[in-house]
């Protein structure tokens, strides 16, 4: 038989230690709790993760926007048969593109959407390298570069309104989905950050592991950044949910799809199970008090020393502050 590559079978190995061994600390949110009224943004919502979170906070009462690369406008659709909600749309955004997610801001500009809950979730694990439209790696350009754009358009057209009031139920929450693997990545390297660079399968899993790394990073920066003082102005938080069974795998070489596939049945989360952090970041009356929490699956952890350092937070931010200010002027330029 053939062996198959050396960091797929370290993966799998994690994904068994951590279905064995995780212990839930946290009591998920019961499906009586309503957050009637209350608009939400998930973006990567046309499947998995994303699509059974979107579903859950419609059946809550949330008007629910659908981000989504895929399946627009029929996963609408689906998400109002399925949750019994009748307040959900969808918008088309390819997020490894920057051009389509200011697209997505304009659009919400132009609503006058103000977004309650924000579940920034889209993500893909690649076996290769691939170059996004603007010229960054597409997993760097999703996981992070998107997010980061969103987020700074979010807030400079008042689509997330900071809370000046000390009523926690009015705190706009900002949700990422991060990664445990956050954790395999090296020290930053900022001379090097968003440079494109050649990989193949040996490195795929690393190149995933520094993108969440650089998200992580962001959440905590972020988090300081909009909450200076005691004063809760934004809950910002992130999570790990676990291995999932969802669609992240389907570039793996077909020689193992064989025995991916079973591992997933076996010992991943459905996407439905996979989805109670979320739900407690976005929903919990204790998350809308707090920001800088970390959830790998229902434990709450402390994230790397690598994302948690002031100094790295620091730069990264003014790193990006310049790709995203290189971008817009590039944009008006063009425009």
């Amino acid at each position: 038989m053939r062996r198959f590559d050396g960091t797929i079978r370290n993966a799998l190995a994690t994904i068994f230690y951590d279905r064995l061994t995780s212990q839930d600390s946290i009591d998920p949110v019961p499906s009586s709790l309503r957050i009637d009224g209350k608009t939400c943004l998930v973006t990567g919502a046309s499947s998995g993760i994303g699509k059974a979170v979107a579903i859950d906070l419609a059946s809550r009462g949330a008007n629910v926007i659908l981000a989504c690369r895929t399946g627009v406008p029929e996963i609408s659709e689906e998400i109002k048969q399925q949750s019994g909600s009748n307040t959900v749309e969808t918008i088309q955004v390819d997020l490894a593109d920057l051009d389509s997610a200011r697209k997505l801001c304009d659009i919400l500009r132009e609503q006058k959407v103000q977004l309650d809950i924000a579940v920034l979730n889209a993500g893909l694990s690649t076996i290769s390298a691939r170059r996004s439209k603007q010229g960054y790696e597409t997993m760097f350009a999703v996981h992070f570069l998107a997010n980061r754009y969103l987020v700074k358009r979010f807030l400079d057209d008042g689509v997330i309104k900071p809370c000046s009031e000390t009523d926690s139920s009015d705190v706009p929450r900002l949700i990422f989905v991060s990664s445990e693997a956050h954790r395999s990545g090296e020290s930053f390297d900022f001379s090097d950050l968003g440079n494109f660079h050649e990989f193949g399968r040996k490195d795929a899993l690393r190149y995933y592991g520094i993108s969440k790394m650089v998200l992580s990073a962001y959440a905590c920066e972020l988090s300081k950044r909009l909450n200076p003082s005691s004063a809760l102005s934004v809950a910002v938080h992130s999570l790990c949910p676990g291995a999932v069974a969802t669609k992240i795998a389907r570039e793996a070489p077909q020689s193992i799809q064989w025995l991916i596939g079973p591992f997933m049945r076996t010992l991943f989360r459905s996407p439905e199970a996979a989805i109670k952090p979320i739900i407690y970041l976005a929903c919990s009356p204790d998350a809308g008090r707090r920001t800088d929490m970390y959830l790998h699956c229902m434990q709450e952890k402390t994230m790397s020393t690598h994302a948690r350092n002031a100094a790295n937070g620091k730069v990264l931010w003014e790193l990006s502050e310049e790709m995203i200010a290189n971008y817009e002027r590039d944009t008006a330029t063009d425009g």
